[in-house]
C-alpha cells in the first residue's frame, strides 16, 4: 500500500510500519526512516498547549474522524486546525506529527478477543476489540461503504438481545483478477447467505446457510433510490433465492425481507461482500488451513490442490469457497458444507495463532476489512461495529453451529436444478432460531428468574369448567379468536370463555395475563394450549361480560391456530444436520 503524504512513492506495508519503542514500550508507527514516530491515531485528550503542536484537535473515542476538507500545502487559518488533504479511499492515513495514542493491547490472558466472522465465504470481519486495534480502526471510518435498510431490520442489534445478522456474498464482479467468476455484466446476486443468530445470552450461536437455488417468495421492497427518493421493487412468486439482490434493481435491504418472509426471523443488520473480501482477508489473517479428503481439480473454479491438508489463501481461497462441482453430490448444497467447513477453520486460526494480540496481523486484518464491508445505515460506524465485536467475541466456538435450511429437490422439475422447502423439518428450525434454542448442550447456570418463569407451570390446576377467560386478537390472523373460542368450549370444556375482539396493540407473542388467585386458572388454560411458562404473565383480572373476574389471552403473532402447541422446542432434532466451528472436517 502506498504511503500517503510522505512525498516518497514506495511501496510500504501499513503492518511493516509498526515498531516497538524502547524507551516508552508502546508499538508507533514509522511512517519514513526520517520522520519521528507516532503512535496509531486514536481518542485524543484536550489540547496540550506544551505539545509543540498547535494543529492538534481533541476528539471523543466514540466518534470517527470528521472529515477533513482539501488545503493548499503551507496554508494555514489563525486560531484554527488545519486539516489534512482528504485522502482517496482506502489510502493509508497519515497521523499527525507529534499525536500520541495508546499502545496496542500487550499479550496477556484477560485480553479480550473477538469473533472473526465472514460471509459469502469470507462476507465480513468483525473488527478486532483489543485496545490498540480498536484505536487504529477509527481513521479506517471513510473505508466503510453503508446503504440504508428502507426499514427492513430492526434498526440495529441490541446488547441486552439475541442478535440476527444477515451475511451475504455477491457474485458480483468486481476488481481486477475476478473476470472469471460470477456472470459478466450482472449486478451480482445473493450467492451465498447466511443468517447468524446469537442468543441473548451469548453462550451459543447458529449460523443458517440458505440455499440460492431455494425457490421463495420475494415480497415488494421499498428501496431508496440515489437521488433520495423511494421506489417500491416489485416482489416476485417461486423464484431463486439469489434473485433477492441485484436483480431488477434490488439492494440488501430486499434479501433482508426476503429471509424475513421466509423464515419468520427479522434481521438486526446485514453485511455484504464480494470476491475480492475473500482474498484480502485471507491474505490478511496468513491463509486458511483447510482439509481435502482426495484430489480436487475443478476446472469451473480453477481449484487444483492434492489431498491433505493446505493453507490457502487471496485466488486460491477463493477458488475453494466456489468449488462445487468437485466435491459431495457437485451441486449448491455441497458447495455450502465446504464454505461452512472453509469459515470454521477461518475461525479457528484466528483464536489459535494470537492474531488479535499481533500488531502486524491486527493492521493487516483491519485495513482489509474495512474496504471488504458493505454494511446497513445502522452500521457504518467503527464504534458500531466495535460494540458488535464485543458481544460476537463472547461467543466459544464449539458452540457456534453451522446448518442449512432443509430443503428438498423441487418436485415440479424433471431436471433437478433448484429446491424447495422441507416442510417437515424447515419450521422446526426456524422455530429454534426464533425462540433463541441452542443446536448444542450448552451448560448454563440457573438464573433464579429463570427458574422463577418455570414455576409458573407448577402446582395445583384448577379444572377445565372453573377457567375465565376473555380472548384478544393481537396479531394472529383473522378469525383466530372466535376459532379459539369455539375449541376451547366445545373440544376442551372451557364453557366459562368469550371473544373480546382485537387486543389494543399488536403483540409477537402469545400471552396470558392472570391475577395472583388465578394461577390454578392460569395453568390449566397453558396445559390446554400448550402455552410455554414465560407466556404466563402475572398482573391483574379483567371483568368479563358477566362482571365475572377473568384472565386475559391475547394471540400474537406466533399463533398456528387453536391446538397447535406454542411451547417451543427445547433442542434440535437429531435428524438436523449440523456441524460446530470447534471440529475439524476433511471435504470429500
Amino acid at each position: 500500500m502506498d504511503a500517503q503524504g510522505r512525498g516518497r512513492g514506495e511501496n510500504i506495508d501499513p503492518a511493516d510500519q509498526w515498531v516497538l519503542n524502547p524507551s516508552t514500550g508502546e508499538y508507533e508507527l514509522r511512517l519514513s526512516p526520517s520522520a519521528p514516530q507516532s503512535p496509531i491515531p486514536g481518542p485524543r485528550g484536550p489540547r496540550n498547549a506544551g505539545a509543540g503542536n498547535p494543529r492538534a484537535r481533541s476528539a471523543s473515542p466514540d466518534r470517527a474522524p470528521e472529515r477533513p476538507g482539501r488545503t493548499s500545502a503551507g496554508s494555514e487559518t489563525p486560531g484554527r486546525d488545519v486539516p489534512p488533504q482528504r485522502r482517496r479511499r482506502g489510502a493509508q492515513e497519515e497521523p499527525a506529527a507529534g499525536r500520541r495514542g495508546r499502545r496496542p493491547a500487550p499479550k496477556s490472558k484477560k485480553a479480550k478477543k473477538v469473533l472473526l466472522w465472514t460471509s459469502g465465504t469470507v462476507a465480513f470481519l468483525v473488527l478486532a476489540t483489543g485496545v490498540g486495534g480498536y484505536l487504529y480502526l477509527e481513521h479506517l471510518n471513510d473505508n466503510i461503504t453503508s446503504v440504508s435498510d428502507d426499514g427492513a431490520g430492526t434498526g440495529g442489534f441490541k446488547k441486552d438481545q439475541a442478535i440476527n445478522i444477515l451475511l451475504i456474498g455477491t457474485d458480483k464482479r468486481t476488481g481486477s483478477g475476478n473476470e472469471g467468476y460470477g456472470d459478466k455484466g450482472s449486478e451480482g446476486h445473493a450467492d451465498t447467505t447466511i443468517l447468524l443468530h446469537v442468543s441473548k445470552d451469548r453462550s451459543n450461536a447458529t449460523a443458517l446457510s440458505i440455499p440460492r437455488d431455494l425457490i421463495v417468495d420475494i415480497p415488494d421492497c421499498p428501496t431508496e433510490q440515489e437521488d433520495g427518493s423511494q421506489k417500491v421493487i416489485p416482489g416476485e412468486t417461486g423464484v431463486r433465492f439469489n434473485t433477492s439482490l441485484g436483480q431488477a434493481g434490488r439492494t440488501p435491504s430486499c434479501t433482508m425481507r426476503t429471509v424475513t418472509e421466509l423464515t419468520g426471523i427479522k434481521p438486526d443488520n446485514f453485511m455484504v461482500a464480494d470476491f475480492n473480501a475473500v482474498k484480502t482477508l485471507t491474505s490478511a489473517v496468513g491463509g486458511v488451513p483447510v482439509c481435502l479428503g482426495k484430489d480436487i481439480n475443478d476446472p469451473d473454479s480453477h481449484l487444483n490442490l492434492p489431498k491433505g491438508t493446505h493453507r490457502i489463501e487471496g485466488e486460491e481461497a477463493l477458488a475453494f469457497v466456489r468449488t462445487r462441482h468437485s466435491v459431495g453430490l457437485g451441486g449448491d448444497l455441497s458447495r455450502i458444507e465446504l464454505q461452512q467447513q472453509f469459515l470454521s477453520s477461518l475461525m479457528r486460526e484466528l483464536k489459535s495463532n494470537d492474531t488479535l494480540t499481533s500488531p502486524s496481523k491486527m493492521i493487516k486484518l483491519a485495513e482489509a476489512g474495512t474496504k471488504a464491508l458493505t454494511v446497513d445505515s445502522s452500521l457504518n460506524s467503527i464504534n458500531k461495529l466495535k460494540d458488535l465485536g464485543l458481544e460476537l467475541g463472547k461467543l466459544n466456538v464449539k458452540n457456534l453451529t453451522f446448518t442449512t435450511i432443509p430443503v428438498i429437490d423441487n418436485p415440479a422439475e424433471k431436471v433437478k436444478a433448484t429446491v424447495v422447502l422441507d416442510e417437515s423439518k424447515a419450521p422446526q428450525v426456524f422455530d429454534l432460531i426464533r425462540n433463541d434454542v441452542s443446536f448444542t448442550e450448552v451448560k448454563k447456570k440457573q438464573k433464579k428468574e429463570k427458574a422463577a418463569v418455570a414455576a409458573r407451570l407448577k402446582g395445583e390446576k384448577a379444572p377445565a369448567s372453573e377457567v375465565r377467560v376473555r380472548i384478544l386478537n393481537g396479531g394472529a390472523p383473522a378469525g383466530s379468536a372466535q376459532s379459539t373460542l369455539s375449541w376451547l368450549q366445545v373440544d376442551e370444556g372451557v364453557s366459562k370463555s368469550e371473544n373480546a375482539g382485537n387486543a389494543p396493540a399488536e403483540a409477537a407473542k402469545t400471552t396470558l395475563e392472570y391475577a395472583p388467585d388465578q394461577a390454578d386458572q392460569a395453568r390449566r388454560l397453558a396445559d390446554i394450549m400448550g402455552l410455554s411458562a414465560s407466556a404466563l404473565k402475572p398482573g391483574e383480572s379483567v371483568t368479563n361480560s358477566q362482571g365475572l373476574p377473568a384472565m386475559t389471552l391475547t394471540l400474537g403473532k406466533d399463533f398456528k391456530g387453536a391446538g397447535v402447541s406454542l411451547t417451543p422446542p427445547d433442542k434440535a432434532p437429531d435428524d438436523i444436520k449440523k456441524s460446530t466451528a470447534d471440529k475439524v472436517v476433511c471435504a470429500e
